[in-house]
C-alpha cells in the first residue's frame, strides 16, 4: 500500500489520507470543495463541484493516473435539488462516464454542498 499525498488538494482534516494506491488501483478520499491554496470554499454548487473535481484530479495526478482511468465514483450532495447543476460540471471532468452512486446526505463537512470520491486504475 502506498499513501498518496499532495499539497494541490486539501490536506486531511481528520485521521485519514487523501488517497491510497493498492494493487494497481487508486482510491481517493472524499474531496470537498476547499481550495488547497486559500482554504476557502467557493459559493454555489457549480463552483463547489468544480473545486471538488479539481481536488480529485490533483490526487489522481499525484498517483500517476487521471480522470480517464476512473471507473467508479461516489458523490454526495447536501441537496438533491442541485443534481442537474452538479452533473453539468461533473460531466466536464468524468468524460469516460464511470459507474457512479450519487446520494443526498443530511450534511457535509464545513457545510459544503458536495463531496466526490473516486476509484481509478493506476
Amino acid at each position: 500500500m502506498k499513501v498518496i499525498e499532495t499539497k494541490k488538494a486539501p490536506g486531511a482534516i481528520g485521521p485519514y489520507s487523501q488517497g491510497f494506491e493498492v494493487g494497481g488501483f487508486v482510491y481517493t478520499s472524499g474531496q470537498i470543495p476547499v481550495n488547497p491554496e486559500s482554504g476557502e470554499v467557493p459559493e454555489g454548487i457549480a463552483a463547489q463541484a468544480r473545486q471538488s473535481c479539481e481536488n480529485v484530479g490533483a490526487i489522481l495526478k499525484e498517483a500517476g493516473t487521471d480522470f480517464d482511468k476512473v471507473f467508479k465514483t461516489t458523490c454526495f450532495l447536501a441537496d438533491m435539488a442541485d443534481f442537474a447543476d452538479f452533473n453539468q460540471v461533473y460531466a466536464e471532468y468524468f468524460v469516460s462516464k464511470p459507474a457512479r452512486s450519487c446520494v443526498a446526505v443530511k450534511s457535509l463537512p464545513k457545510g459544503v454542498l458536495c463531496e466526490i470520491e473516486a476509484i481509478a486504475l493506476k
